[in-house]
């Protein structure tokens, strides 16, 4: 077998990110900051993007998911497009979720073979050469032993929740925050705290970054196209 040789340099030239957060804070609207963007969508939730004018690949099954995966992989049609952008992979997983337990009787057995075809899913799309790829997830609220919250991407089944941040360099989490004149800001928290899960694998990223993926990934990339957020966050943040 040929041994094709790459460079860790070669390898982090394109960004792969997760992003997680409460219904409405924008997450979706996020995909208009990305370089050149389309959408695959298995959330009727794109109003928010009305007035752009962004593709956008509808998925209602694992069929239709497996269409659109092979049109980026291969169509010569799909290739300017820099950024795919998922939205969201939860609500994927829940289709494909309602698909498997029309299969098994048994639902552990389903949440199981969920577990699994999701994982190439999105390792699959994850893995598209030359394309930024951008994740977006629901966040799940859990409490431990003594009721303290934490906050983690939401999906179908207790092996995906855990898994689902190991496939990713960047898992960041879309919040709100409130300046001390009252005003709501959004931004991305890219370092795990007590409450919230993020990593920045890259290590280019500040604690708290502007909503801005073509800027994110700019930073990421070590290019000169970055900006700081020009609010710190407070104690008032949700």
């Amino acid at each position: 077998m040929a041994i094709k040789l790459t460079t860790t340099k070669q390898q982090a030239g394109v960004v792969k990110a997760l992003v997680y957060g409460a219904a409405g804070v924008g997450k979706t609207v996020l995909c208009d900051t990305a370089p050149t963007p389309i959408i695959i969508s298995a959330e009727a939730g794109l109003l928010s993007l009305a007035s752009k004018d962004i593709p956008v690949i509808e998925v209602h099954s694992l069929g239709d998911l497996n269409e659109a995966f092979l049109f980026l992989e291969e169509s010569k049609e799909s290739k300017h497009f820099e950024t795919i952008c998922l939205d969201s992979v939860t609500d994927i997983a829940e289709v494909l979720l309602t698909e498997l337990k029309k299969s098994n009787k048994d639902p552990r057995a389903a949440y199981g073979d969920l577990a699994d075809k999701m994982g190439e899913i999105i390792r699959s799309f994850r893995d598209l050469p030359n394309r930024h790829v951008y994740f977006t997830a629901k966040v799940k609220r859990i409490a431990d032993e003594v009721g303290v919250n934490h906050y983690v991407p939401s999906m179908p089944g207790q092996m995906l929740i855990t898994n689902l941040p190991y496939w990713f360099d960047e898992v960041l989490a879309m919040r709100i925050g409130m300046t001390d004149d009252q005003v709501q800001y959004r931004y991305l928290q890219t370092q795990a705290d007590l409450f919230w899960e993020a990593k920045d694998r890259s290590g280019k990223l500040e604690a708290i970054e502007e909503p801005d993926l073509s800027k994110l990934f700019a930073k990421i990339q070590g290019k000169k196209s970055t900006t700081k957020p020009k609010t710190k966050t407070t104690k008032k943040e949700k």
